[in-house]
């Protein structure tokens, strides 16, 4: 297989186990799945029903208990903390549903610093250009607690996408934002993937949003339902 065929992500039997009080809970099951270059996924299903864990192994946030997680073909599963992190730096994109932005810096610092981190001397023009694209251009000084919801959240899309990810990975990124917020960020994010050509793999609720991706793929009980096309989100 050449390398343009090779997937940007690949699972083979992904087991998800975490300790309960009870003991060890099941929360993703034997999960296999091929994501290609460019292509925008979806993951729906009902509230616990593993989607956001799935996503957190895709990107190394999690450990798998069992299985293979390979990205840009390399095996996450047998890298350490360390090596996930400067991975994760080099490759990926994270945006939270929660914002998880510094609140001790400004937009433009909290954009800028995957790029400190990674050594670039450009890092704060890169940054600024990043927040002119999302429309906060004149919030570059402005510190988190002085901005938005919406606004929060288009500064985390900055920062997902300011060291062009190969891989983007999106977890409810409209969820904490009201109807016409979350519908400006969602159109960013795609507007923001087709620029940088990254492959998006977004965690939803909302139908429409699930719409918009190339495919859409349904969890229930930690496990992928049979695969039948487009099908509505949950």
């Amino acid at each position: 297989m050449s390398s343009d065929a090779r997937p940007v992500l690949s699972l083979q039997d992904v087991h998800l186990s975490l300790n309960g009080n009870t003991g060890p809970v099941s929360i993703l099951e034997a999960i296999t799945l091929d994501v290609q270059k460019g292509e925008t996924l979806a993951l729906v299903g009902p509230s616990g029903s593993g989607k956001s864990s799935l996503l957190m192994v895709m990107g190394g946030l999690e450990q798998a208990s069992g299985g293979i997680v390979r990205a840009m073909g390399e095996d996450l599963t047998r890298m350490g903390e360390d090596a996930l992190a400067r991975f994760r730096r080099a490759h990926m994109g994270v945006v939270f549903q929660s914002f998880h932005l510094i609140p001790t810096m400004t937009a433009l610092e909290n954009v800028a610093t995957p790029l400190e981190l990674s050594g670039a001397r450009d890092a704060f023009d890169r940054a600024r250009a990043e927040l002119d694209a999302v429309g906060l251009g004149h919030r570059c000084d402005h510190m988190p607690a002085q901005m938005s919801g919406g606004e929060q959240q288009r500064v985390a899309l900055a920062r997902a996408v300011v060291t062009h990810p190969e891989i983007l990975l999106a977890d409810e990124p409209t969820g904490n934002l009201d109807q016409a917020n979350g519908a400006h960020v969602m159109d960013l994010l795609f507007d923001l993937r087709d620029r940088h050509g990254s492959t998006l793999v977004m965690v939803t609720h909302a139908p429409d949003l699930a719409a918009r991706c190339d495919r859409i793929v349904q969890l229930r009980d930690g496990c992928i339902l049979p695969e039948t096309g487009q099908e509505a989100a949950e």
